[in-house]
């Protein structure tokens, strides 16, 4: 048996003297100088005890080492759990307990602590890695014997990502080799990537997009990157006439369009903008357009289902859709309480079917029955049309998340600290349109009588208690929330009522 998804990705590979990577300070990284170090690092993680099928969780800044290191954990077999650098230690203590990984790689400064919490919650070997390299990682890893890549067939776990709970309690999507596999290789010839692509890359690489949408696709055509710790306008604006493409979410488009050295030239060698991980406003399709010439590609995807739609390479790529299923994929829009398929045109639950669908919860068997449909369908949870020539629009998310900067936050786990905070009776946590972020949380809270909370006092508690992008932009204060005749609250109406707190020049 093979290692299916690493074998591909090492078999793609043009040649180990090529490029891979340049830095923002112009360093390049050969496919070699890659590749030497995910073999070193493989060879690490087998020496310490990590075994076929284990989980590897990694929290750490942005490096191209750290992109390694998830090579290594495909190659030698286990399963790569990333973690959100926002989370703090309060958040990160559920992760592990809930993963059990074997091997856990932290930031430097926060090295010691996680190797008490991990002490508390279960054995693991804790090691650190920096953006520069630096850490107690890849001095140890150092001499490390060699291992061929361990067989891992189709099916077999590569990662599990979490994502956020409406209980309060993340998930982790598990999610195999071919999950992986099949949906980079279905990117590559959809959207058309080959060996002279040059991707600029600004994500982040602890979510899908940056990890699997980007990362994949470039390995698996033999392209290069212009790997970028974070977005940047001056770093972009001075990178971008090198690169090909560029894979972005809405923010990032929006904080260009405010630029005005943003123009058509600085473009002008861009074959492909995509947009993803959040909706992007059409009002923003358009004036990207007017400014460059070029219209965005927007796409349509989540955690659990890899890339499921996309608007066509060639063709109209319409404004405020998602396109069509991606080759190999089926969708339908259902009823979401009888499960009942509906119409073209009518509003429903999107559904999802392909081999781009996870395998189910880690350790929440339950859950993953409630979320398929007998015939092998993943609801998705977000309000969906399908129009008469077939695009599908994202009208609305069941569940009342919130997609700020990209990032899902459900409410519900906001709620739950901030009504543990003294002097809070109950809360409303909703996302507003906002110019920057496409959401911003938003809480909507009710004191108990007497209590003279302020919005800082509410803000203050919430640090280190939540990630940061999960936290409130703004806290406002009633007297009592909107309520239906059964007692739910109606955050329909509170979205109606702070809509325009984010407009450019509000408050």
């Amino acid at each position: 048996m093979k290692n299916h998804l690493y074998d591909a990705i090492e078999k793609a590979i043009p040649g180990r003297d090529r490029t891979l990577i340049e830095l923002s300070d112009g360093r390049k990284i050969s496919y070699g100088e890659l590749f030497a170090l995910v073999e070193t690092l493989s060879g690490h993680l087998a020496r310490c005890g990590v075994a076929a099928g284990d989980r590897v969780a990694v929290q750490v800044e942005k490096s191209w080492q750290a992109m390694a290191l998830y090579l290594a954990t495909v190659r030698a077999g286990a399963a790569y759990l990333p973690l959100n650098t926002a989370y703090p230690l309060a958040e990160l203590e559920y992760f592990l307990g809930d993963a059990q990984p074997s091997f856990v790689v932290a930031r430097p400064q926060i090295e010691e602590d996680v190797r008490a919490l991990c002490k508390t919650i279960g054995k693991a070997t804790v090691q650190s890695l920096g953006p520069n390299g630096e850490g107690s990682l890849l001095a140890a890893a150092e001499g490390a014997p060699a291992i061929d890549p361990r067989p891992r067939g189709p099916e077999e776990l590569a990662a599990i990502l979490y994502t956020s709970g409406t209980t309060g309690r993340s998930k982790g999507a598990m999610l195999t080799h071919d999950n992986l596999l099949s949906n980079a290789l279905v990117l590559v010839d959809y959207w058309r990537f080959t060996e002279k692509d040059v991707l600029l890359h600004a994500l982040p690489i602890f979510h899908t997009h940056g990890l699997f949408v980007a990362i994949n696709t470039i390995l698996l055509s033999g392209g290069s990157m212009l790997y970028l710790p974070k977005f940047d306008n001056d770093t972009v604006i001075r990178l971008l006439p090198k690169a090909t493409s560029m894979m972005a979410v809405p923010t990032f488009y929006v904080r260009l369009l405010d630029d005005a050295r943003f123009d058509r030239g600085l473009a002008k060698n861009i074959r492909l903008f995509t947009s993803g991980s959040a909706p992007l406003l059409a009002e923003t399709h358009r004036a990207f357009s007017d400014r460059t010439g070029h219209m965005i590609l927007e796409r349509y995807g989540m955690t659990e289902t890899n890339m499921s739609t996309s608007n066509p390479y060639d063709g109209d790529r319409i404004p405020g859709t998602v396109g069509f299923p991606l080759p190999g994929i089926q969708v339908r829009v259902a009823d979401p309480e009888t499960g009942r398929v509906l119409p073209q045109g009518e509003v429903g639950v999107l559904e999802v079917r392909g081999p781009n669908v996870f395998a189910g919860y880690w350790r929440m068997p339950e859950k993953t029955k409630a979320e398929f449909r007998a015939d092998g369908f993943f609801i998705t949870g977000d309000v969906s049309k399908i129009d008469e020539r077939g695009y599908v629009h994202i009208v609305g998310r069941a569940k009342d998340l919130v997609i700020t900067g990209g990032y899902n936050v459900y409410p519900k786990e906001v709620e739950t600290e901030i009504d543990a905070i003294k002097g809070v009776m109950e809360s409303a946590v909703i996302g507003c349109p906002h110019p920057d972020f496409g959401e911003g949380v938003t809480a909507v809270v009710v004191r108990e009588k007497g209590a003279s909370l302020s919005e800082g006092d509410v803000t203050a508690a919430l640090e280190g208690r939540l990630a940061k992008f999960k936290q409130p932009k703004r806290v406002f204060f009633v007297d009592e929330l909107p309520r239906n005749a059964m007692g739910k609250v109606q955050k329909n109406v509170l979205r109606e009522t702070y809509a325009a707190i984010y407009a450019r020049g509000a408050a």
